[in-house]
C-alpha cells in the first residue's frame, strides 16, 4: 500500500517555500542592518524531524496535519541553516543565510524570497512567493517558526496571503519516538487476506495479489495502472518476527520500511510505525462476505486517513 501514499508528504505548504537547491538559480540581497543573534543552541534544532501530533488550536481530529509535511531535516553549514524538505525521492533544500540576508530562488517563472534567523530562541522562517496567473502575478506569503521544547520541536506555520490561515504541530527526531508494542499473533491470523483484488481510485486501476499464509508469510504485490501505463507498484509482504507479525512495504522496489502489527481482530489488522513519514498506520478489513477487503492508510495521531476498497477479482 505504501507506493500509493508517498504523495500525501508533498503538501501544499511544501509550494510556499523554495524548492531543491539543484533546480534553482540563487542570489543573495544586501543584508539588513541588524543582524540576527546567534542560535543559542544549534544543536537542538538540527537532524531529522517527524511529524508527531497537530496542536492546531480548535481543529477537528480528522481535519489535523502536518504543519511543515510529514518529515523534514535541519542541518547547519557555514553560513546557513538549511531546511531540507520534500520527500525522500525528491528533497529539496530551503537555505536561510545567518547573515540575515534575503535570498530569491527562480523556477518556470514563479519567484521565491525567503529569510530566517534567531529571534528569542525561536528559528524563523519568512517565504514570499510569486507567481504567475491569468489576472497578474498571485502572491503568497508565510512565516514558520521552529521552537524547540523538552518534548520535541514545535511548529508554527501562519499563511498571511492569500488568507489567513495558521498549522501548529509538534515533531520528534526519529529515536525519540517510542516504538509500538507489538501483538502476539501468527501468519495464519491474517490468512483471510490471501487472494487477488482489485479496485479504482479516481481513474486509476489498483490491484493487490497475496500470497496463501505458508511458512510464517504473506507475499504480496501491488500495481497502479493510469491512462493505460504502470504508474506505480509496490513489493509486499507479511511476515512473523518473535511474537507478533511485520508489515513489509517497497514502494517501486525502495528500501523496505516495516510496520508492526498493533491491533488484530477476526478480519482486520492494523500495522504501525510511527517513525515513518507517511503512512505511519496501515490497516485492512474484510467485509462480513468476504468480498471485499478495506485498506486505510494515514498517520498515527488524527487526520483523515486514506481509504481504498477492492473486490475479490471476479466476484
Amino acid at each position: 500500500m505504501l507506493a500509493r501514499f508517498t504523495l500525501f508528504a508533498a503538501l501544499a505548504l511544501a509550494g510556499a517555500f523554495a524548492t531543491r537547491s539543484t533546480l534553482f538559480a540563487s542570489t543573495r540581497q544586501a543584508p539588513p542592518t541588524t543582524q540576527t543573534p546567534a542560535a543559542p543552541d544549534i544543536t537542538s534544532i538540527t537532524g531529522d524531524w517527524i511529524y508527531v501530533e497537530d496542536r492546531s488550536p480548535g481543529r477537528p481530529v480528522d481535519q489535523q496535519r502536518p504543519s511543515m509535511g510529514a518529515r523534514f531535516g535541519l542541518r547547519v553549514e557555514a553560513d546557513a541553516i538549511i531546511v531540507v524538505q520534500g520527500t525522500a525521492a525528491q528533497p529539496y533544500d530551503v537555505r536561510l543565510h545567518l547573515d540575515g540576508s534575503t535570498s530569491e530562488l527562480k523556477l518556470r517563472g514563479a519567484v521565491s524570497q525567503y529569510s530566517g534567523g534567531w529571534r528569542n530562541g525561536v528559528l524563523e522562517y519568512r517565504a514570499r512567493i510569486e507567481t504567475p496567473g491569468r489576472d497578474g502575478p498571485q502572491i503568497s506569503e508565510s512565516l514558520a517558526r521552529f521552537e524547540p521544547r523538552p518534548e520535541g520541536l514545535l511548529v508554527r506555520v501562519s499563511f498571511e496571503k492569500p488568507s489567513v490561515l495558521e498549522f501548529v504541530a509538534l515533531y520528534r527526531r526519529p529515536q525519540d519516538i517510542p516504538l509500538p508494542t507489538p501483538a502476539p499473533a501468527k501468519i495464519d491470523a491474517v490468512a483471510w487476506m490471501s487472494g487477488a483484488w482489485v479496485g479504482t481510485q479516481g481513474l486509476a486501476a489498483l490491484d493487490e495479489r497475496w500470497s496463501p499464509a505458508a511458512g510464517g508469510a504473506l507475499m504480496g504485490t501491488s500495481r497502479t495502472i493510469a491512462r493505460g501505463n504502470m504508474v506505480a507498484f509496490e513489493f509486499l509482504r507479511i511476515v512473523e518476527r518473535d511474537t507478533s507479525l511485520v508489515y513489509v512495504a517497497q514502494p517501486n522496489g525502495a528500501p523496505p520500511t516495516e510496520f508492526t502489527l498493533v491491533e488484530l481482530g477476526e478480519r482486520r489488522a492494523v500495522f504501525l510505525n510511527p517513525r515513518h513519514d507517511f503512512p505511519q498506520r496501515i490497516s485492512y478489513e474484510l467485509s462480513a462476505d468476504g468480498l471485499t477487503l478495506t485498506a486505510l492508510v494515514g498517520h498515527t495521531n488524527g487526520g483523515r486517513p486514506q481509504r481504498f476498497e477492492f473486490r475479490r477479482e471476479g466476484r
